[in-house]
């Protein structure tokens, strides 16, 4: 939880946005004929006429609601017209409501710090732009105000007495001896109706507001009086507004602290709160959280207003409620494949216009286990680094979730491989990318490097000189990005010239790599930079892009290509190879007990395997010997070993008096698999 800032809080003008039914009036903007009608957006899929996610208040007075399904709401309204959500690769496609909600971000963006929290709502802070109004233009001297200020909702405002409401917003305005906060509000209430009339006028859109001296109070009262209508709430009306306010109505009270408030604390206001000391509720929840339940009681929140207007993350996802749950792995990979697909293209659209780049590729899911009690443990979540391009992230987020799944129903506790999996069913899927930031200026593209290629080709990747290793990514390969998956903070590591090479140009050898990693590091002259090379960009939107489009190579990435080839000739006839002996890093001189020890002796001509590019050991020479314990093993890495390896690791872990004679070939060793001469 946030700790507050109180001495700052109360002089600032915050404001929350929140679009009136907002999927609705997006189709109601591609379809006039439907403004005034009862209209519900229903989700894509066919069941019981789809799922409702969004009613117009016209269809709200006839009792439908968002819990129900289009069969329903036909039953409650008959005349009501039933939208269906956009549809691409089998799932809802909600591009055209994001492009939506970026226009009404750009618009209130204009008066000042703005958050986009979601589609459909913004932060906005507002205090700058109210103390310039109140030094140049103050509300006490304005002789007329807009009449879509004066419909603003004052709490703590008597409108009892019949008096005009509109007049008394008036002379709460015009107050002069109010204090500094309320004159900054009242600030505030004339520039948000501003802003919500140049969003109707641009966008055909209508918007609620709530105003206030913090994020929380804000949020609080946009949702007070809809539609198209604005709440403030003055420092002085704070109290009465969270006296009675639930508790399950505060933001980050609907879960569990929530319940725990009610049945542990006998907590049902925010306002029930006041009555414990702030030692008391860090005793009981934790110093942060403590403090932070002591201050919200009292109306305080210290937590910005971050000038964010792009999304923090990208996300897709899916639901497979009942029996449409996925229980075959060929099944879970084909969603997951198009729910990477629409992933990839956010990712290459945010980094060709935004030149944003994502660092973490995350998968979510919930399934159940129909075959004993623990059918309630959650499916983990698992997390790697993120690499660029469709069918890399395919392949990372289907490994992530075979992890997932392993640790979900336990090695032993069912089948995870082969065309039918047993006792488990998977009800949502999702994926997700995290930690986008900004590429660095003043960095260059390896785009310049082919300079006879068209440009357009690199649209994706270049970022007006823009790339730079510090947004790079150190990318495992092979099955070892997921010993350890989940990674909730990635390593940024400049990678050697070697690996991304090897990942960018696959098509050239060991050898040729490093011949063009020399070349390429000649190229300082033409401001070409080798440590500016983003891999993860190069080898991510370039074949992104590959995939749309044919890539007719021009004559002088043909010489390119053809300049390297002629090179062949001048490779190590040892490329060094990489042994699996290097996974198993318990060195021990002297096993004894439960170790198993193994002699390694190779030399390849003439030359030791711990000389090759691959190596990791400085030893000269053979190492004596390795070992590693029989428990610490994982069995699921055995799996995706070669059918003779998997033979002779098994043989090592049976006791000695078990084993076949004949179990494991002397010619079919670890060692002799993973020769040089080995052919694959």
């Amino acid at each position: 939880m946030p700790v507050a800032k109180p001495e700052s809080s109360d002089s600032r003008v915050i404001a929350h946005v929140d679009m009136d039914c907002f999927y609705v009036q997006v189709e109601q903007r591609k379809q006039p004929q439907l403004r005034g009608l009862p209209t519900a957006v229903v989700q894509y899929n066919e069941w019981k006429g789809g799922a409702l996610i969004a009613v117009s208040y016209e269809a709200r007075k006839f009792g439908i609601k968002r819990s129900m399904r289009g069969e329903e709401a036909k039953e409650v309204c008959p005349q009501v017209q039933l939208v269906q959500v956009p549809v691409a690769r089998g799932k809802a496609d909600l591009s055209g409501y994001r492009n939506a909600g970026s226009e009404v971000v750009s618009i209130l963006a204009r008066r000042g710090r703005c958050e986009r929290a979601s589609i459909d709502e913004v932060y906005l802070d507002l205090t700058d732009a109210a103390e310039m109004m109140l030094a140049d233009n103050p509300p006490q001297g304005m002789e007329t105000i807009d009449e879509e200020a004066l419909k603003s909702h004052i709490l703590g405002l008597n409108n009892e007495d019949g008096s005009d409401v509109k007049e008394n917003v008036r002379k709460w305005i015009h107050r002069h001896n109010a204090d500094h906060r309320d004159k900054l509000l009242a600030c505030g209430i004339l520039i948000v109706a501003e802003l919500r009339m140049q969003v109707l006028k641009e966008t055909e859109f209508t918007c609620s507001a709530g105003i206030a001296h913090n994020k929380m109070l804000a949020k609080l009262a946009s949702g007070m009086n809809k539609p198209a209508q604005q709440t403030v709430v003055p420092f002085s009306s704070v109290k009465g507004l969270l006296d009675t306010l639930p508790i399950r109505k505060m933001k980050q009270l609907g879960g569990k602290l929530g319940i725990s408030l009610q049945m542990d604390m006998g907590v049902n206001t925010v306002g029930d709160l006041l009555q414990f000391p702030e030692e008391k509720l860090q005793e009981r929840y934790g110093i942060n959280t403590g403090t932070w339940l002591w201050n919200i009681a009292r109306g305080i929140s210290g937590e910005e207003v971050e000038g964010r207007l792009l999304p923090k993350s990208h996300g897709s996802g899916k639901t497979f409620p009942g029996p449409r749950a996925l229980k075959t792995v060929p099944a879970v990979q084909h969603w997951l494949n198009q729910l990477c697909e629409e992933l990839s293209e956010r990712l290459c659209s945010d980094l060709d216009q935004n030149k944003r780049i994502a660092h973490t590729l995350t998968l979510h899911a919930r399934a159940y286990k129909s075959s004993d009690s623990d059918s309630q443990k959650k499916f983990p979540s698992k997390s790697c680094p993120l690499r660029y391009g469709t069918a890399k992230i395919q392949e990372d987020a289907f490994n992530l979730f075979q992890a997932g799944l392993r640790e979900y129903i336990g090695f032993y506790g069912g089948k995870t491989r082969g065309s039918h999996c047993r006792g488990w069913g998977i009800t949502s899927l999702s994926v997700s990318a995290s930690k986008i930031v900004p590429i660095p200026s003043g960095t260059c593209s390896i785009a310049k490097y082919f300079h006879g290629q068209s440009t357009s080709h690199f649209s994706s990747m270049q970022s007006s000189d823009n790339l730079n290793t510090e947004a790079t990514l150190s990318l495992p390969s092979g099955s070892e990005c997921y010993s350890e998956v989940n990674l909730s903070e990635p390593k940024i590591d400049f990678p050697k010239e070697e690996s991304w090479i090897k990942d960018t140009v696959p098509d050239l050898d060991l050898q040729e790599q490093k011949d063009l990693s020399s070349t390429l590091s000649e190229k300082t002259q033409d401001g070409f930079i080798q440590e500016d090379i983003s891999p993860l960009l190069l080898s991510g939107c370039l074949e992104q892009n590959r995939s749309k489009q044919q890539w007719d190579l021009s004559k002088d990435e043909s010489q390119f290509k053809s300049e390297y080839k002629e090179r062949k000739g001048k490779r190590l006839k040892d490329k060094g190879t990489y042994s699996i002996i290097e996974l198993f890093k318990s060195y021990n001189p002297n096993p004894s007990g439960s170790f198993l020890s193994h002699e390694y002796n190779r030399t390849v001509g003439g030359t030791d395997v711990s000389s090759s590019s691959y190596s990791r050991d400085g030893e000269e020479g053979r190492r004596e010997a390795w070992g590693y314990n029989i428990d610490e093993i994982d069995p699921s890495v055995m799996e995706e070993l070669p059918p003779e390896i998997q033979d002779e690791i098994k043989a090592w872990m049976q006791p000695h008096e078990q084993r076949p004679n004949n179990m494991v070939k002397r010619s079919c060793t670890i060692s002799h698999y993973f020769s040089p001469s080995k052919k694959s």
